[in-house]
């Protein structure tokens, strides 16, 4: 993968694609040029092989991401061409969604507005003790609109609308006793602890993955019996998948499966 000033790309040997955000003397804030290339960057891993996991990250310690470059982002274009950027921003939260492969933000320092919504859009978050989350927007006059669907995906809806309404800080502790995260761990394990959850995730069927992971989000929101009368054929052909066959011969010769990821 390249790698560019602002998105910094690594793969490991195990297929996990590590998104850096490098901003960080401003605090990994985004810009527009960098919401563009994240996309570009998850969009192509969608399609790659090659990669099974996608950890998202901030360069640094102070922060995951603070959110939108307030004093970038809105100079130099007019209303419209304004509205058409913010809309990539829910193009990239869409391309998480769909990317049919395990994400994982990996969080330390600031997580506010934007960058609140972009771990949040990611399937699981694992933490440092030192993270901070918010979503401040009220308090400079806006309201966090596109982080609505993530946030509200993650925790209650009233808890969600609080957060959104004060503005207030959260701790680690704290977003995680409202489900918001995976983990917590210290500082010092951060690294190490996203990297055994990463490896784990990879280690699995990657065409189970996809089916399970994908229906999650299909059937999310919607009532028992449309949900029920699509998952009812998935399971069907899931058990089509050799990777199925496998995994039920692996487990009675209490062996490790071999993914053929088919």
């Amino acid at each position: 993968p390249m790698s560019d000033d602002q998105l910094l790309t690594s793969l490991s040997g195990s297929g996990v694609l590590t998104l850096t955000i490098n901003r960080p003397e401003r605090r990994n804030a985004l810009s527009w040029d960098l919401v563009a290339r994240m996309r570009s960057a998850v969009q192509a891993a969608r399609d790659d092989s090659g990669v099974r996991v996608i950890v998202l990250t901030g360069a640094g310690d102070k922060a995951f991401c603070a959110g939108a470059d307030l004093d970038t982002m809105a100079a130099g274009a007019g209303a419209f061409a304004l509205h058409e950027q913010r809309g990539q921003l829910a193009g990239l939260f869409l391309d998480l969604y769909e990317v049919g492969k395990p994400t994982i933000a990996k969080v330390r320092g600031f997580c506010l507005a934007g960058g609140f919504g972009l771990a949040t859009a990611c399937d699981l978050v694992v933490a440092a003790e030192d993270a901070t989350f918010a979503t401040p927007e009220i308090n400079v006059g806006l309201w966090p609109f596109m982080i609505t669907v993530p946030l509200t995906r993650s925790i209650s809806p009233k808890k969600a609308l609080e957060l959104m309404m004060t503005g207030r800080r959260i701790s680690a502790a704290e977003a995680d006793s409202l489900g918001l995260l995976t983990r917590v761990v210290e500082a010092a394990e951060l690294d190490d602890e996203v990297r055994r959850l990463a490896d784990e995730l990879a280690s699995k069927s990657s065409a189970v993955m996809k089916l399970g992971r994908d229906s999650f989000y299909s059937v999310y929101g919607r009532n028992a019996a449309d949900a029920l009368a699509q998952l009812h054929p998935l399971l069907s052909l899931n058990n089509t998948l050799a990777d199925a066959a496998e995994g039920i011969a692996a487990f009675r010769d209490k062996r490790e499966p071999e993914w053929t990821d088919g």
